[in-house]
């Protein structure tokens, strides 16, 4: 196992990536029941969903483990569940169809992942674009993590502001929080798991962690019928077409935001990105054939390279505990429903990918101010891919603007007017 993943090359150890994979799953596994309870308001049945989910991330989080060899997780992505409802209720169009545009989005996936075109986008961006998305991305889920434990709330003067710590839940959040930052402090090896252990054990003596239930037996999963004939017959190739470039850069996005982070990056370049790019894609075609939205690189696998996760036995790890869900669902949601648990490590690898701004020249505007627009965009609009939108706007056009318009990749000015235009007309939330 450790000459197939290279743990010694990559200088990590089988306990440190069984730390690191546990740390990414415990951080995202609320996944297994938002997305259901999301594409269930379509009529999409719970439980078929449910399946769907696992099925997509143990599909797409093995590829990524065994022939990427990166301690990225796949699974469905949020936003696009949320734009896959609106979209069924919107246009009173069954769930089957809609599916189908998520089928047809992720065979157009693979084909691209198969060609040179997204290597060339992660080489083509610029480095401002790529530290801007790396910390934005950090602020992003450090945003997620203060909203979700209650230590941030809604404040009708400024929007958002400090929420209630006397309540239980934030207070347990603080308290998880203190302790990891005293462990990390101390330099104790898995300061992330072990903070989340500490602060279940926590949540479980005061009756915050309520589990009455440890195991059940799993739906069986099914083939969905999907309607492609639909999607040509309704002309909803815009809908394919926000899937497609919405999915690719976000997935992108986050692939370069932890990869900037892991150290995985060699001179602007990501070794092994085909095989990578394959594993998203192939998650989103085959979860579309159980039931499924659109699945991206999870921006929570920071959590697991910031506990020492360096090779695919953390992605390995991920998947088998993703397998295993299906068994224990009663005691992972009572995990995932209590915040506390999760939010503090969120809001501390928020911290570890800011970085990269040390790299960005701030003195030189074009440079700087494309970064600040990603940088502030992606936590307020809670999108990481609005954020992306928003950079590959304005770098091509501020530096065209300052008469070094040819310092840009001509791919760099294709894809903002792509994305300007899908944000016109095309706005997917």
């Amino acid at each position: 196992m450790g000459k197939y993943f290279k743990l010694k090359e990559n200088q990590t150890t089988v306990q440190t990536e069984l730390v690191a994979g546990t740390t990414t799953f415990m951080t995202m596994a609320y996944i297994i029941f938002v997305n259901p309870a999301i594409l269930s308001a379509a009529g999409v049945p719970f439980e078929q969903v449910f399946m769907a989910t696992v099925i997509s991330a143990i599909v797409g989080t093995l590829i990524m483990a065994l022939f990427a060899n990166y301690p990225i997780a796949i699974a469905p992505g949020m936003g696009l569940n949320a734009y896959f409802t609106s979209v069924v209720l919107a246009n009173d169009l069954s769930y089957q169809i809609v599916f189908g545009t998520v089928f047809l989005a992720g065979i157009l996936f693979l084909l691209i992942s198969f060609t040179n075109l997204r290597e060339m986008i992660i080489y083509a961006i610029p480095g401002p674009l790529k530290y801007g998305i790396t910390s934005g991305i950090g602020l992003f889920i450090a945003f997620l993590g203060l909203k979700m434990s209650g230590i941030i709330g809604p404040n009708e003067a400024n929007l958002i502001g400090l929420g209630n710590l006397s309540d239980p839940v934030t207070l347990l959040s603080v308290t998880g929080l203190l302790i990891t930052l005293i462990l990390l402090a101390r330099n104790v090896k898995g300061a992330l798991f072990l903070g989340m252990l500490i602060t279940g054990v926590i949540g479980y003596f005061t009756g915050q962690l309520e589990i009455t239930k440890v195991a059940s037996l799993p739906p069986m999963p099914v083939f969905f019928d999907l309607d492609i004939a639909g999607v040509f017959s309704h002309g909803l190739y815009a809908v394919v077409f926000a899937f497609l470039l919405v999915t690719m850069f976000d997935t992108t996005g986050t692939l370069i935001g932890v990869a900037e982070q892991g150290g995985f990056m060699k001179d602007g370049k990501l070794p092994r990105a085909k095989s990578a790019f394959l594993a998203d894609a192939s998650a989103t075609t085959i979860g579309a054939m159980f039931g499924s939205s659109p699945s991206t690189a999870y921006v929570e696998s920071t959590s697991g390279v910031a506990a020492g996760g360096r090779t695919g036995l953390t992605s390995l790890v991920v998947a088998v505990l993703f397998g295993l869900s299906i068994f224990f669902t009663p005691i992972i949601q009572a995990i995932s429903n209590l915040p506390a648990i999760t939010a503090p490590v969120l809001i501390i690898v928020g911290c570890f990918m800011m970085s990269g701004l040390a790299n960005i020249k701030w003195k030189e505007f074009d440079e700087a101010f494309p970064a600040f627009a990603i940088i502030l965009i992606m936590p307020l609009t809670s999108s990481i891919s609005t954020g992306i939108a928003v950079g590959f706007i304005l770098y091509p056009f501020i530096k065209f603007m300052s008469g070094k318009g040819k310092e840009v990749h001509w791919l760099i000015y294709l894809f903002g007017l792509l994305f300007f235009i899908q944000m016109i007309f095309f706005p997917m939330f």
